[in-house]
């Protein structure tokens, strides 16, 4: 049987991480995050590893080629049966190319591309009104999902309930615009091969989750 390895693109606060770890536990397929291969790698000390930490220490970027090698070792391995979900890569069309290049040539290409879309405006709800507990991690929203008492973290007791820079609404209009001039661009270079399906993000995930399983397939 095939592989079913899929893409999920969104903007942040999309809700892209929820519905991959549904995916994930739903179809057993394996999630690829460039971040964590890349310091599995490293920890590791393997040739590809060491070549990346060299461009870390630097202060560089890990060229496109390297993360390519690092994602055919990854697809090779052992606990990759079902097929894999892609979390935060491609990020850009030569990503993409090189991504497509890499699993058309191992006969595994990708299935389906998911693109999950919000009105901006509604992510800037949601990223700005996010809080986090200083203390134990737990994160909550002013409008949504708003501690039990007012400052004081449901989880732990903490009264240490901040907003990260991130969530910042300067930080946010950085982060959507670069997803607008970079990432997004994926899309349409994905829907020339005819793979994408699109998802309303804005409503509730278990039926933004439908859909997402109504395009993946079973």
């Amino acid at each position: 049987m095939s592989m079913k390895n899929v893409i999920l693109v969104g903007p942040p606060g999309s809700g892209k991480g929820t519905q991959a770890q549904r995916l994930i536990a739903d179809l057993g397929l394996v999630q690829i995050s460039t971040g964590d291969i890349l310091r599995a790698a490293v920890k590791a000390g393997t040739e590809l590893g060491q070549k990346a930490k060299d461009f870390m220490d630097a202060g560089q970027l890990v060229p496109d080629d390297l993360i390519i090698g690092l994602i055919r070792e990854r697809m090779q391995a052992d606990d990759v049966k079902s097929g894999v979900i892609f979390d935060g890569f491609p990020r850009t069309v030569p990503q993409a190319e090189a991504l497509d290049a890499l699993l058309d040539g191992m006969g595994e290409p990708i299935s389906r591309v998911v693109a999950i879309d919000v009105p901006r405006e509604v992510i800037r709800e949601r990223i700005t009104g996010r809080r986090s507990c200083r203390s134990c991690g737990a994160v909550f929203h002013v409008e949504f999902s708003p501690p039990a008492k007012d400052g004081v973290c449901d989880r732990c007791g903490a009264t240490d309930i901040y907003q990260r820079d991130d969530d910042k609404p300067e930080k946010v209009d950085v982060r959507l615009d670069a997803y607008a001039a970079q990432t997004a661009q994926v899309i349409p270079y994905y829907e020339a091969r005819q793979l994408v399906g699109h998802v309303d993000g804005n409503q509730s995930p278990n039926a933004v989750y439908e859909a997402v399983r109504g395009e993946v397939g079973s």
